[in-house]
């Protein structure tokens, strides 16, 4: 069972999370956490699952049934379609449209009183748009299965 604890740990780094946030999000303590990654305690299947989730990994691959973070399975609901692609196109347009609009008529996006460069604006998108893709898959995974896509 040693390896559960250096998975959670790598898992949750890849996330670009810190123990204190993750913990807080999974509503277990820091000390919980801590002594899972540091292989003093085990996690039950419930919390095992969740961090699963909450770090995007199988739970083969948590405790240590294959190497490959995804697991074995092929699980859809983590990869958008060709209509969610389109669908964030249009949105990342529609928001880009609208900022561009905005500095046209002067009451744009500031940074700390000076209005934003064109790299900034930029680098704001590509942020936008990972979100978008985020939220589009958290929304995926928890749609009823009797209104999910048949691809």
């Amino acid at each position: 069972m040693a390896v559960i604890g250096k998975r959670l740990k790598l898992a949750r780094e890849n996330k670009r999370l810190t123990q204190i946030e993750a913990a807080k999000i999974l509503g277990i303590s820091n000390g919980t956490l801590s002594g899972y990654e540091r292989n003093y305690r085990d996690p039950d299947t419930g919390i095992l699952d969740r961090m699963a989730d909450l770090y995007d990994v199988s739970l083969d691959y948590l405790i240590g049934k294959t190497d490959n973070p995804q697991g074995t399975s092929n699980n859809r609901l983590t990869e958008l379609n060709e209509k969610d692609e389109r669908d964030i196109a249009k949105r990342m347009e529609k928001m880009k449209k609208d900022l561009a609009e905005a500095k046209a008529e002067g009451d744009g996006l500031n940074y700390m009183g000076e209005p934003m460069s064109p790299e900034a604006i930029e680098s704001l998108l590509e942020a936008l748009e990972h979100a978008e893709r985020i939220a589009t898959l958290a929304n995926k995974k928890y749609t009823p299965k009797k209104y999910r896509d048949k691809d």
